[in-house]
This record gives structure tokens, C-alpha cells and sequence, in this order.
């Protein structure tokens, strides 16, 4: 694996290859002796700010060391990169690919911040190895599109040649997976931070419009049943020093204590049989919360409620009876035809009818009483035009907080992560309400769009918090791109709700981890997050690496489980066989069937849809069934070991007329 970047995210990507998938990795980065690189920033006076401000609050604590059994749960202490190959070097260009083994490289991931050197080295990678795996760093989701489809072609139309040569190679080239695919950082972090707000975690997998996270569950007492989420992915051996294991008799079947590992995808009999044993088990992570109302002029069309407000609707209405009441009174005394009773009754209203000097005495009080009807009219439509234009000048302005708003989750800024968490937020439906400092931000047009409460204020000034209602929110999101605006956030967000739930953006992993240690120490009984963009988009970055059916990686103790996305088709050992003989103890299980397939057959060189396209959250197996037969349109969610997967691969039926073309 070769990895390009010039900032915290390559550092942390070749440490995620090199330690989860055991995968060999060489870094190529900037030197450090260059004036322009690399781009992480020095440290600040506002970063010294917040170091100082976080030592303050470390003084005042009763124990200010960090807690040995709280270390933090991201791992955010940098990794030893001994083991990985590291090459300097101002630009990716021809030489330093051809330096970094980029011909016999099995992937590269480009990760600078600059999205136009990331294009460029990705062409050239194209051009030196038309079979390699490329993962790109882009933060514009149609020109990531665009590109993809021009690498990918590019990769298809050298296959195409390499098999029209013929040879020994056509059959290694009917293996290859020289796919592209196009990530950005904020798109990546987006349901990790979303999945902190609902569940305190952020380590999810998305996966078919599903979130899901492995957690980790203590034995339960006998006679209790567990807990066994969506399926048990591992069986972790009973401790010695557990009295509930000592308790339980020696014939009992569980992992036996000379174990050096967990048991691995156990099957439900095994499950059931362990006893006093912890578990990993694999939930979905959704929000079971009270809902958000969307409200709105949009929809079904704007309600006179909506445009008005009570107290004009009821005056408008007086009026109204008036006018009917007067071309009645005026249709009985003058006995006149009704439609020209009223007809002259709307004429003394707008004052437009001549004096009624020689007419009776009723028709000179009816024509009085329409006048000074007509008088109290015009206010009342001043009004109703001021508060139909206050009311379509509001649809497009930024929402306030409503006041019996409650556990909702408060995001602080919406520059391009916070974003992209606000809409997946939106999506989860879990309320939201948002602050931010500059009134052009990116995000502000979205919350505009999707009629979101937003303050408009500095979060350290006094009183924007509370105008959020942090008070009576569930959990703070501090995403801007300033550390010290975060943790100031965060220390104040405590002080008002000591039980808050809190995530913070921080940019330098040793900052965050004393942040982290700090606030965990000060709150024991309240969740404390800190994480940084790269630690969070490394994941999907490395899983796109190991190639674009990877979805993911859940570490259970030293072993390693791969989440993926498979096809069914051209798989002898999914195709028409059910979900209940797929699966394999210890090695792979079906997860989830992605049915929204046609019936129709697909061609068997059809290429898979990207994994960013916006599809229907797949079927759960608890939904179909363990006797569902797999079809060949159909796409499981596997979670298997590495070399299950392998085995699968490799045991993949050829397409037909293979050999013939190889003849």
C-alpha cells in the first residue's frame, strides 16, 4: 500500500493499514525542512490559550493525573511508524511514485489537502499502473463523481488491451480490482459524529444505509438471558478472576481458559451454550427519540393560519359579517334586489357612492354605517399585508430555538463537517439546533433549506448558549475548525449541565487525548468525546484501500473481522443457497440482503454501483429469515474473517467464455 499526503490524515491512514489490516506501507510526505510543508499549522497563541485554560481546570480537580481504566477509547496517542516506510518528497510526481514501488503496489490513496494535486498524481498513478486501486481525497462530490468514472474507464479500456494480448496474465487480470473511488474527509466523519450524538460512539460502519457499531458486553448473571443485538460477532474467554465464572460448573460449555483468543462469529447454539462469557455484539445505531416536526410554507401548500395570525383572522372575520349584515339590513329596508343591495353596500364601504341626501332616513344610516365599516377595513388590511410579507420573509430567514424544545442535540459550527453532519442529522431525524459565528458559513443556506433553528452569535460571548437551550439539550457537537473556541464550548456547556454529553473536533491527537483525560476526570458520570477529522476518516479511507467492497474493520482483541459488501452473483457459495447455510462458525455470517435489485438479469460484467449512492437501508436477516435464498441480483452485508473473505474471492465461479477467449 502506498499512501501521499501532507497532513495528519496520511499519518494516521498508513498507522490504520499497517495495524488493523497488517498490510505493508509506504508514506510518502513532505520533508519538513520545506518552508510551505507540511500543513499542519504550528501551535498558536490560541492553542497556548487553551493549553492553559485546560491546565487551570486540571489544577482545580482533586486528581488531576489521567485515569489508567479511562484511557481514551479512540487510541488517539500517535502510533510508532518503525514499521512503515517513509519517503520525502516535495510533490508525487513520476519519480517519487516509481520510488514508493507504485508498479507493484496493490493501492494508493492520495490524502494532500489540495484537491487539484490529488487529481493530478491520480492521473499519473493511472497512467504508471493501469491495475491499481486508487482512493482519492476530494471534497466536491460531482467533480469526485466525474473523475471516477474517467479513471475507471481508463483502468477498463488497459484491461481490455492486456486481455486482447492474451497469455498466462488474462487470468490474473479477471481478478483485479482497479477501482477508484473518491472520498472526502467530511463526508466520512459525518455519521461517525452523528452516531456520537445518538449512541456516544464513534465507531460506526455505514453500510446499505445502515449505521452499525460493535460493543462490548460483560457476562450476565445465570438465568439471565443477553443481550444479543443484531448478532454476536465474537465470544471473549471468561476471566479468571470473575466470580460469576467461578460460580458456574466445570462441565459448562464455554471457551476453555487456555484459549489465546476470542471465539470468532459463533453460531446461536454456541452463544447460548457460553456461559459467564463477554460478548461483542453488533448493534444498529438509530434514534429512537421524539422525532422532529418539519413545518413549513412547503408541502400541501401555505394555510391561512400560517400567513395570519389569530387576532388579524378574527378581525377579518368581524369585518366580513359586518358587510353581510349591512347588505341584508339594506336588501330589507330599501327592498332592492339582494345582489344590488350588496352591490351598493360595498360601494358605501370603499366610499365611492354618491350621498344618499334624498334617500330615506334607513339608507342614509346604512350608508354611515358602511363608511365607518369602511374605515376600520383599511387598518386591518395594512395588517394582513405586513404579516403575509413578515411570514414569507420568515420561510426564508433562519429559524429561532422553539421554547418547549428538549433533548435536542446542539451543534456549534457549520463549516464543511459540521455540514454534513447537520444533514445527517436531519435525515436520523434527531433535532437539531445549530450556532454559528459568520452569517455566509457554508451550512447556513442548509439550515436555512431544511428550516433549522440556528443562532447567529460567538459561542464564547454570554448568552448564545443558553439562546440554544443547552440547558435542556441531550448532547454538544463542537465542530468548528478553532480548538480553544471548542473547549471553551465544552467547559462552559459542563458548568450549565454537568450530565451533558459532548463531543469535540480537536485538532492535534495530544491535545485531544488531555482533553479527553481531563474532562472525563472532572465528569465521571458524563460521556466525553474528543475526536480529530483524521482519526475519524482514516477508517473508511483504509477500507476503501483494501478495496471498494470493504466497508469496514471491527478489531476484537488481536484479530481483525471485515465488514463488505459482496454481489451475489458469480459466488457459487451465495448464489441460491438461503442465509442459514452461508453461514460459517468462526469464519462468515450474512449480516444483511440488499434486495432492490430488479428481477431482471444483469450482465456479469456489470459493474457495482458506488457505495455513495443513495440506496434503500438494506434488510436485516432477523427480517428475511435464515431460509431467504439468495438471488443472483441480490447484494449481502457479510462480516467474515480476512481469510474467509479471501476464500470466498477465490473460489468466485469465471465467467462464462473466459477460457474460450484465453484458447
Amino acid at each position: 500500500m502506498v499512501v501521499c499526503g501532507d497532513d495528519a490524515l496520511a499519518h494516521r491512514l498508513a498507522a490504520e493499514l499497517r495495524d488493523v489490516y497488517g498490510e505493508r506501507v509506504t508514506l510518502v510526505v513532505p520533508s519538513a525542512r520545506e518552508p510551505h510543508r507540511p500543513r499542519i499549522p504550528p501551535p498558536s497563541r490560541a492553542l497556548d490559550r487553551a493549553t492553559a485554560l485546560l491546565g487551570r481546570v486540571s489544577a482545580a480537580m482533586a486528581r488531576t493525573g489521567p485515569l489508567p481504566s479511562e484511557a481514551p477509547a479512540d487510541g488517539t496517542g500517535e502510533a510508532p511508524e518503525e514499521t512503515v516506510r517513509i519517503l520525502e518528497s516535495a510533490q508525487p510526481d513520476d519519480v517519487a511514485l516509481s520510488e514508493a514501488g507504485i508498479a507493484g503496489a496493490e493501492a494508493l490513496a492520495l490524502v494532500y489537502d489540495d484537491d487539484e494535486l490529488n487529481i493530478h498524481a491520480a492521473l499519473r498513478a493511472r497512467r504508471l499502473n493501469p491495475r491499481l486501486r486508487l482512493v482519492i481525497r476530494l471534497y466536491n462530490r460531482k467533480l469526485g463523481q466525474h473523475l471516477e468514472e474517467l479513471l475507471d474507464q481508463a483502468a477498463a479500456v488497459a484491461a481490455q488491451g492486456a486481455g486482447a494480448a492474451g497469455g498466462a496474465g488474462d487470468d490474473d487480470a479477471s481478478g483485479i480490482d482497479a477501482s477508484t473511488t473518491v472520498l472526502s474527509d467530511a463526508d466520512t466523519v459525518a455519521p461517525a459524529l452523528a452516531a456520537t450524538a445518538v449512541a456516544g460512539t464513534s465507531k460506526v460502519i455505514e453500510a446499505d444505509g445502515l449505521l452499525l457499531r460493535a460493543a462490548e458486553r460483560t457476562p450476565v448473571p445465570p438465568g439471565r438471558p443477553g443481550d444479543p443485538g443484531l448478532c454476536t460477532l465474537a465470544l471473549l474467554p471468561a476471566s479468571a478472576g470473575d466470580p460469576a465464572s467461578a460460580a458456574h460448573p466445570a462441565d459448562a460449555p464455554r471457551p476453555a481458559a487456555g484459549d489465546e483468543g476470542p471465539v470468532l462469529l459463533p453460531d446461536d447454539a454456541a452463544v447460548a451454550a457460553a456461559v459467564g462469557c463477554g460478548t461483542v455484539v453488533l448493534e444498529t445505531v438509530s434514534y429512537t427519540g421524539r422525532p422532529v416536526r418539519r413545518r413549513g410554507l412547503r408541502g400541501r401548500g401555505a394555510p391561512l393560519a400560517s400567513l395570519f395570525s389569530r387576532r388579524l383572522r378574527w378581525s377579518l372575520a368581524g369585518i366580513v359579517g359586518t358587510v353581510l349584515a349591512l347588505a341584508v339590513a339594506s336588501w330589507i329596508t330599501i327592498g332592492e334586489n339582494p345582489v344590488h343591495a350588496a352591490y351598493l353596500t360595498l360601494l358605501d364601504l370603499f366610499a365611492i357612492n354618491d350621498p344618499a341626501i334624498d334617500e330615506p332616513l334607513p339608507r342614509k344610516i346604512l350608508q354611515l354605517l358602511s363608511g365607518l365599516t369602511g374605515l376600520l377595513l383599511l387598518p386591518v388590511l395594512v395588517a394582513a399585508a405586513f404579516e403575509g410579507l413578515g411570514t414569507f420573509r420568515s420561510a426564508s430567514a433562519l429559524r429561532r430555538p422553539p421554547r418547549g424544545l428538549s433533548g435536542h442535540v446542539v451543534l456549534l459550527g457549520l463549516g464543511k463537517v459540521g455540514t454534513r453532519v447537520l444533514a445527517r442529522l436531519h435525515e436520523m431525524g434527531i433535532p437539531v439546533v445549530c450556532i454559528e459565528a459568520d452569517p455566509e458559513a457554508r451550512g447556513i443556506a442548509l439550515a436555512r433549506r431544511l428550516r433549522v433553528p440556528t443562532v447567529l452569535g460567538d459561542v464564547t460571548q454570554e448568552g448564545v448558549l443558553e439562546a440554544a437551550m443547552i440547558e435542556r439539550a441531550a448532547g454538544l457537537l463542537a465542530l468548528t475548525s478553532e480548538d480553544t473556541t471548542n473547549l471553551e464550548a465544552a467547559l462552559y456547556a459542563r458548568s450549565v449541565k454537568p450530565q451533558l454529553r459532548v463531543t469535540l473536533r480537536l485538532f492535534d491527537d495530544g491535545f485531544a487525548t488531555a482533553v479527553y483525560r481531563t474532562l472525563r476526570a472532572a465528569h465521571p458520570r458524563a460521556l466525553t468525546r474528543s475526536r480529530s477529522t483524521s482519526f475519524l476518516a482514516a477508517p473508511a479511507f483504509a477500507g476503501a484501500m483494501m478495496g471498494r467492497q470493504i466497508l469496514g474493520a471491527i478489531p476484537v482483541e488481536r484479530r481483525v473481522l471485515l465488514v463488505a459488501r459482496v454481489e451475489v452473483r458469480g459466488h457459487a457459495a451465495l448464489e441460491g443457497r438461503t442465509v442459514g447455510e452461508v453461514l460459517r462458525p468462526g469464519w462468515l455470517r450474512v449480516l444483511a440482503v440488499d434486495t432492490s435489485a430488479p428481477d431482471a438479469p444483469e450482465p456479469a460484467t456489470a459493474a457495482a454501483p458506488p457505495p455513495e449512492q443513495e440506496r434503500e437501508p438494506a434488510h436485516l436477516v432477523h427480517e428475511l429469515g435464515n431460509d431467504y435464498v439468495l438471488r443472483p441480483q441480490d447484494r449481502v452485508l457479510l462480516v467474515a474473517t480476512r481469510q474467509a473473505l479471501g476464500d470466498l474471492h477465490s473460489r468466485r465461479s469465471r465467467p462464462a467464455g473466459a477460457g474460450a477467449r484465453r484458447g
